[in-house]
């Protein structure tokens, strides 16, 4: 039998004096002197005194103590800490609950999360494109299934029935869901290995030619590369913003969505460096791109404003029009080309011109076509090569060299 009784807890509890009161068998009645009136179970283990709350007083009377004390002497006589077991118990109901709430969320769910925390910066057509094939393709096998269940196999359901067919947007679709499986899992939503990940995954499900071949049969109607340098005089007499874009990405050889959102954060002009984030890219690992000196000196006579961007603009996304560089190439005549072509046409310019090895022109395009094994080996991003390269580019462009 314990040392107090219910009467004479309600005289201490009345009382509000502070300290303790032992109950025995290490249950003890506790007044704060703030007059907070709780349970505490003190024990020894290894030879430190510890302290335990049962909870306060009168929600947890001195019966429901009594027996909560009597649970954790049961701990202790099987070598275990109270403390750590109750702990772990709460870490275990947490942690139920939280793959339970990860059970009601679906993939269709997470995509639109997705999109909204990563499509600002898209256009509205890229934006609904990019909604549009996950609702023809992924949704219908894996929509309404939660991030934590969806396994390869569910992957591969929405993949083959388009893979020999649409083989690109097969891949597109490929890489979407990767992408939010992988913010599901930095979400704690998911365990384990992504069952979208190509490289040593699907890769050895799915077939590599046929991926090779749709991204040979892509083709973006590009200028010649000897008449480049025109181009470039033209637009230097431009201007406008929409000219600077212009030229940077020609010079650059980047995209036009890394053009259109390029942030004065990502610009070391001193170092003559381009730093994009991993979110920025498309294959959403970080990027560097050396900047000629022609680049840089561009960048340096361009005007800033209050924006973040470099080609800010009116609209929600808050950075040129979608069309900006497209119209004004329009406006000067071709119509026949795209702003993705100039990929192509420094492509060809290096295959015929220079003799720098495939993989640093690659790269210079972001394309790292070194298998997983290789690149574990070779973190390089070539940077000095690349370096060299673009300047050469550059030079080129802008008619300063009499090598061509």
């Amino acid at each position: 039998m314990g040392k107090l009784a219910s009467k004479a807890v309600e005289s201490l509890a009345k009382a509000a004096s502070p300290g303790k009161t032992n109950d025995g068998d290490g249950l003890y009645f506790q007044v704060s002197r703030g007059g907070a009136t709780s349970w505490v179970f003190r024990y020894k283990l290894d030879g430190r005194s510890r302290e335990m709350g049962l909870g306060p007083y009168p929600a947890v009377t001195l019966a429901g103590a009594r027996q909560l004390a009597a649970e954790q002497r049961r701990i202790l006589a099987s070598n275990s800490d109270p403390l750590a077991t109750r702990d772990a118990a709460r870490e275990a109901k947490r942690e139920a609950e939280r793959q339970a709430a990860a059970r009601r969320i679906t993939f269709e769910a997470l995509a639109h999360d997705y999109q909204q925390a990563h499509g600002s910066s898209w256009s509205d057509k890229w934006r609904k494109g990019w909604l549009r094939k996950l609702e023809l393709y992924a949704f219908p096998t894996m929509g309404k299934l939660s991030a934590d269940i969806i396994q390869t196999d569910h992957v591969l359901r929405a993949l083959r029935p388009i893979w020999a067919t649409k083989t690109r947007t097969a891949d597109e679709v490929r890489g979407q869901i990767e992408q939010i499986l992988d913010a599901a899992k930095a979400r704690r939503l998911r365990e384990g290995d992504n069952p979208a990940r190509w490289r040593g995954h699907l890769d050895n499900l799915l077939s590599k030619a046929e991926k090779k071949k749709a991204r040979q049969r892509q083709h973006f109607p590009a200028m010649n590369w000897k008449d480049v340098p025109k181009l470039m005089g033209t637009l230097a007499k431009l201007q406008t913003r929409d000219a600077v874009a212009a030229r940077l990405l020609i010079m650059t050889g980047a995209r036009y969505h890394m053009v259109r959102s390029a942030e004065w954060s990502e610009f070391d002009l001193t170092s003559c460096i381009w730093s994009l984030p991993a979110e920025r890219m498309k294959m959403r690992k970080p990027f560097v791109i050396p900047l000629p000196t022609q680049a840089v000196e561009m960048l340096k006579d361009l005007d800033r404003t209050d924006s973040p961007y470099l080609f800010p603009g009116q609209g929600k996304s808050g950075v040129m029009h979608d069309n900006a560089v497209r119209n004004l190439l329009h406006k000067l005549g071709h119509t026949d080309i795209t702003r993705h072509g100039f990929r192509s046409t420094f492509r060809d310019w290096a295959n015929e011109c220079t003799h720098y090895p495939r993989e640093v022109c690659e790269l210079a395009l972001a394309h790292d076509e070194r298998d997983q094994t290789e690149a574990a080996y070779s973190r390089s991003n070539l940077l000095e090569k690349r370096r060299a390269l673009m300047a050469e580019w550059a030079a080129f462009c802008f008619n300063e060299t009499s090598l061509y």
